[in-house]
């Protein structure tokens, strides 16, 4: 774990100009789309894990480019689709997040929100890890790459 989280520290430094960069409607529907599945990581998204992804959200500086009444639409419609079925919850995530499958630079910063997306009760836990590895392959990257 400490090497994910010297990763993670180290990756922190500059999601924010990171996120400006790529900062456009399919970009923010991939970061809110992995984050669904990460808060989903248990089997359910209950309110905690709302709660956690709208603290996050409120307090994250990489973040706040994004209209928070549209992030909340958009992980909305995503937590919709668990609600329906976790397999295509899942599925129609990962479809959005592999429009990035060929663009590891914004692959990379949606790893890096869901990974503090994970973190940012102090828990990342196992669950949640599995999850962000199977966005990784969705995105051709090497989960290794994030120690995870």
């Amino acid at each position: 774990m400490s090497t994910f989280k010297t990763w993670f520290n180290n990756a922190k430094v500059g999601l924010n100009d990171q996120v400006k960069k790529f900062k456009n409607k399919d970009f923010m529907d991939a970061v809110v789309a992995g984050c669904a599945i990460v808060a989903a990581a248990d089997g359910s998204i209950g309110n905690d894990e709302k709660e956690k992804m709208i603290g996050y959200i409120s307090r994250s500086d990489e973040l706040k480019v994004f209209n928070v009444n549209d992030v909340i639409a958009r992980f909305n419609y995503f937590a919709g689709n668990f609600e329906f079925s976790p397999i295509v919850g899942k599925q129609e995530a990962i479809k959005i997040i592999s429009k990035f499958s060929s663009k590891p630079d914004v692959g990379r910063v949606i790893i890096a929100v869901c990974c503090a997306i994970g973190a940012a009760d102090g828990d990342f836990d196992k669950n949640e890890q599995a999850v962000v590895r199977d966005i990784c392959v969705a995105l051709n990257l090497n989960p290794g790459e994030f120690s995870l």
